[in-house]
């Protein structure tokens, strides 16, 4: 193969005569270009599009006919074409997947340095001539793509005749090929980010049903073998009794499958977590005639999105069980901040029925009979890293409270200045108001489960 390693001067003045030819042809001069394709970097905009808007340009400033972006694949075996410009159809399709070893791209990709190649033999073959010959492309450029010395592809430029770009050209190349190199390496990290965060939420489900779901139906299938025996020796009593394990087993499968399917399908509310609790408050009140006081007095960006639709799914979950069971004129919903302010309480109350002597403790901890949702709450605090209680006042009703602590570093923040000064740190979101007493709102809320 008869190629150059070239090695552009960076510094290298813009001649006069590439700077008049660019503006005659319409294309941005050189540095605007430079200053254009950061900007897009910064602004994160799409990197296929981003690929495909400045090779055109960069083809004009160095005189190209044609062009094309090539990636490299995850073993680093393959250069898959993401952009391409001035190419025949059939062209496009032939270096759609090409050997990172080939010809002057591979030795772009092994040198990390520009390659002006005048043997075409590779792209010859490939292409069954055609494109690359007398009548078409006769020489190739190939700059590497590359972010703390690191290659990730490499832009091929194709030319008819002439000589090597100059070396103005080449450093601006070089320069464009370091920042869409940093372009490609975001990319790469976030497609790892994304990748890592799937990971997560799957051994996160995994987790959710093995401790839930898959133990009930463990314990199911050692019951109905007993069951299978009792009403085969036709011992009445202790078949009721297998029965009503099975019936509650399969309730408490039910419940968590119910729990989890409610975790992934609640996003974070847009507007902030004392929307979510005045749209589920909004929610009860048409749903049901107790009379609802709402006070929300916790000010924004405190905690992350995760724990907000923790805390909302709890509120919801806690006034539905007021409008199914309690039978209450009147309830009360509060979170705020509590102890020394570094403490979060949700506290929903009613004047209802409450619960029977001696089926509080059972109701709340093994979530027996019709009480799935209190487990259901327990496992939400336990998430949080908090305490999930149920109490019946003296005066009767009933008495949830959700309590846990602020993040970490929040809770840091607001130890110093700010928090002397009544202000809120950001966490999840920008705090916007400090705080707020939460009344109806116009915007539809969905319906209480």
């Amino acid at each position: 193969m008869t190629a150059a390693i070239l090695s552009p001067d960076a510094d290298a003045p813009l001649q006069p005569a590439a700077a008049a030819s660019t503006a005659a042809g319409g294309v941005a001069a050189p540095r605007d270009l430079l200053a254009e394709l950061a900007a897009g970097l910064a602004a994160g905009d799409d990197l296929r599009r981003l690929l495909e808007r400045f090779l055109e340009p960069l083809m004009h400033i160095a005189g190209a006919t044609g062009g094309a972006v090539r990636v490299l694949g995850p073993r680093e075996q393959h250069m898959h074409l993401a952009a391409g410009a001035g190419l025949p159809p059939q062209v496009l399709e032939a270096e759609r997947a090409v050997e990172s070893s080939c010809g002057a791209c591979g030795a772009a990709l092994a040198g990390a340095q520009p390659v002006w190649a005048h043997d075409l033999t590779p792209c010859v073959a490939r292409n069954h001539g055609g494109y690359f010959g007398e009548e078409g492309c006769r020489r190739v450029l190939a700059v590497p793509l590359q972010h703390r010395g690191r290659v990730l592809g490499l832009i091929n430029l194709f030319f008819k005749e002439g000589p090597e770009p100059a070396n103005d050209v080449l450093a601006l190349l070089k320069t464009a090929g370091e920042l869409l190199g940093l372009a490609l390496d975001n990319a790469r990290l976030a497609r790892e980010n994304l990748h890592a965060h799937a990971l997560q939420e799957r051994q996160a489900l995994a987790a959710d049903v093995h401790d839930g779901i898959g133990q009930s139906l463990a314990f199911v299938k050692m019951r109905l073998l007993l069951l299978h025996d009792a009403m085969r020796d036709g011992r009445g009593a202790d078949a009721e009794r297998y029965f009503a394990d099975v019936r509650d087993a399969v309730g408490q499968a039910h419940a968590g499958l119910r729990s989890i399917l409610t975790e992934f399908r609640t996003p974070p509310d847009p507007q902030g977590l004392a929307h979510a609790l005045a749209a589920s408050a909004e929610s009860f009140r048409r749903s049901c005639p107790t009379t609802l006081e709402l006070e929300v007095d916790l000010p924004e960006g405190l905690l992350r999105p995760e724990m907000e639709v923790q805390v909302a799914l709890v509120a919801r979950e806690a006034l539905a069980n007021v409008a199914r069971h309690a039978a209450a004129r009147h309830a009360t919903l509060r979170l705020g901040l509590v102890g020394d302010g570094n403490e979060v309480q949700l506290q929903v109350q009613d004047d209802g029925a409450g619960f029977a002597a001696g089926h509080l403790a059972d109701a709340a901890g093994s979530g027996s009979g019709s009480h799935y949702g209190l487990t259901i709450m327990q496992e939400r605090a336990r998430r949080l890293g908090g305490t999930f209680t149920v109490q019946t006042p003296p005066e009767g009703g009933t008495c949830l409270r959700l309590r846990f602590a602020l993040p970490a570093a929040v809770a840091a923040v607001r130890a110093g200045p700010q928090a002397r000064a009544g202000q809120a740190p950001p966490a999840g979101r920008p705090p916007t108001t400090p705080s707020t007493r939460a009344a109806a709102l116009a915007v539809p809320a969905t319906q209480v489960p």
